[in-house]
């Protein structure tokens, strides 16, 4: 499939202290009838640090749900991968189906769903699935040690206790959603990956379930009585905390249910998710890589924005810069804020390519006002930018999570180029 481009200033493989998930070179093709091939996912590479919210945007389509689906192995039998996806020194795509099963989902990553009411099985309470989970994830035993570890794994969530001997279709879908993100951070898992989790939800309902999420990685947790729709939680205050905020060190161990190193080594894959919660990243530390196309969503939460088109990243960056000044440096992001109603309200002209017809160059030179014959080739990958004609960027700087993030001299605007 090709080698790698890794980002300037990362070696292949290398990961930085503190990385939850270190990618690389991660390619996804599916092999179709009569000899056809959809591309899916192309040479990603990307860190996530202990602490961080990474958040990967872009247009239905573009390939963040395969990516998600490649990191747990869910991919179906006709699909191909390349590259490496580094986790507790487990490489995900190379694990077999057992080491998945056993030591990744749930322990190392936990995934809170795109669609939380098809997730969880409908025949079942939220208490019964919760004590099942924490059963399986954190060796508790006993049937009064098991009620009180799927009370405080759901408090952890928010999810109020009066509803735990409910059904899912009983849950009105902000209810669903927690109790979806109870079960996935039972394991106390590094890496929690979100895919799409504010997908049907109001304004006031994802701002929340964005504001928990961070407040889980941050290790400071879901507050006590916060566990209704009535009451919020406090607000976590978005991203306007700085990186003091972004990457304060977490607090907080596991008690019962909550998958503390006792419980958590005692199982298959405790051993790797409790060296992680005693790694640089602090007791209970974890990364969340939030997939999503809600921009304002990501904004809150994000430390770093991924930006996707057609299966690569085309553009790698902080949050502060890219909702604010400057802002995105490559077209396709530019398109993207401008899309919102709060901002230009001006759609990207033009449709994305079919993956499984890609042109041989730039990807978004079709729909793009700053193409010229040079995006007829492919554009290099310098400091977390693939981009022929980038707009101006910040001045030179380590990003964190391992990542480059040094600016890449703009060229000149198109007009100027044919002067």
């Amino acid at each position: 499939m090709g080698a790698a481009a890794t980002a300037e200033g990362t070696a292949p493989g290398a990961a930085g202290p503190g990385t939850v998930l270190s990618v690389r070179g991660l390619s996804v093709r599916f092999r179709l009838a009569r000899g056809r091939r959809v591309d899916a996912v192309t040479d990603v590479n990307l860190d996530v640090a202990a602490g961080e919210c990474l958040v990967l945007v872009g247009e239905s389509g573009c390939g963040k749900s395969v990516l998600a689906s490649a990191l747990l192995g869910l991919v179906p039998a006709n699909a191909e991968t390349a590259g490496s996806a580094r986790i507790a020194g487990l490489d995900l795509l190379t694990a077999d189906e057992r080491t998945l099963a056993r030591r990744v989902r749930g322990r190392l990553v936990g995934l809170v769903p795109q669609s939380p009411a098809a997730h969880l099985t409908p025949v079942r309470t939220i208490r019964s699935q919760l004590e099942e989970t924490v059963a399986e994830l954190a060796a508790v035993r006993g049937r009064t040690a098991l009620r009180a570890a799927a009370e405080a794994a759901a408090a952890r969530a928010a999810f109020p206790a009066d509803h735990l001997d409910r059904h899912p279709h009983q849950l009105s879908g902000g209810l669903a959603q927690r109790a979806a993100t109870a079960l996935a951070l039972v394991g106390d898992a590094p890496l929690l990956l979100a895919d799409e989790p504010t997908t049907g939800l109001d304004r006031d309902l994802v701002d929340r379930t964005v504001d928990e999420l961070r407040r889980h990685v941050a290790g400071t947790g879901a507050a006590a009585g916060a566990g209704t729709e009535t009451g919020p939680a406090p607000d976590s205050g978005g991203r306007d905390g700085g990186a003091g905020r972004r990457h304060a060190a977490a607090r907080g161990g596991g008690g019962p249910g909550q998958g503390g190193d006792g419980d958590a080594a005692g199982r298959g894959g405790g051993r790797e998710a409790a060296a992680w919660r005693r790694g640089p990243g602090g007791p209970s530390g974890r990364a969340l890589l939030m997939i999503t196309h809600d921009l304002a969503a990501a904004e809150r939460i994000a430390d770093r924005v991924a930006v996707m088109y057609a299966g690569r990243i085309v553009e790698l960056a902080d949050a502060t810069a890219f909702f604010g000044t400057p802002g995105p440096r490559h077209p396709y992001s530019r398109g993207l804020l401008r899309a919102l109603p709060d901002r230009d309200f001006v759609p990207i002209p033009g449709t994305p390519p079919e993956l499984g017809d890609l042109p041989a160059g730039c990807a978004f030179a079709p729909r793009c006002d700053r193409a010229t014959g040079l995006c007829a080739t492919p554009p290099p990958v310098t400091g977390g930018l693939a981009c022929h004609h980038p707009f101006p960027g910040p001045g030179p700087g380590p990003g964190p999570g391992g990542m480059a993030t040094e600016t890449v001299p703009a060229t000149p605007d198109p007009e100027d180029a044919h002067a």
